[in-house]
């Protein structure tokens, strides 16, 4: 399946091409498009876009909104989409320490990478870091 997005990929789309190609796609294609074009190619569904299915809702990022969506029922998914929240969304308080560096992290892969394709591959890899991580730690705390 084809997807589309903006262009200048940050951490909530590189989270949303992650979570696709991991859980709902695997092989996704993506396209990007100029932030704000008007109006959207077909064949592929748009996300993270204002006005589209998947984007973000009630304050939350787009990432949380395609966990509801498709139904993705995982506590480690569910703490990456608090932290993709604090990441790429205001929030009146902060509970996610990492999300500072998240997003740190994911404007320095935007900057170092040569076009969007590769800036999604890299994300990519920090995502399936965290992820490990994150379900390391949550065993942990189950024994």
């Amino acid at each position: 399946m084809k997807w589309l997005t903006w262009e200048s990929v940050g951490v909530d789309r590189m989270a949303c091409a992650w979570l696709i190609r991991r859980f709902v796609d695997q092989d996704a294609k993506f396209l990007f498009v100029p932030v704000g074009h008007k109006p959207l190619p077909e064949g592929a569904e748009p996300f993270d876009i204002p006005g589209v299915r998947y984007t973000h809702r009630r304050g939350h990022c787009t990432f949380h909104t395609m966990l509801k969506e498709f139904k993705l029922k995982d506590p480690v998914l569910d703490r990456i989409a608090r932290i993709v929240d604090e990441a790429d969304t205001v929030q009146e308080i902060t509970l996610e320490p990492v999300a500072t560096g998240l997003d740190f992290i994911c404007r320095g892969i935007r900057l170092s990478s040569p076009d969007d394709y590769t800036a999604l591959e890299r994300g990519g890899f920090i995502y399936e870091a965290l992820y490990a991580k994150l379900s390391k730690e949550l065993a942990e705390k189950k024994r």
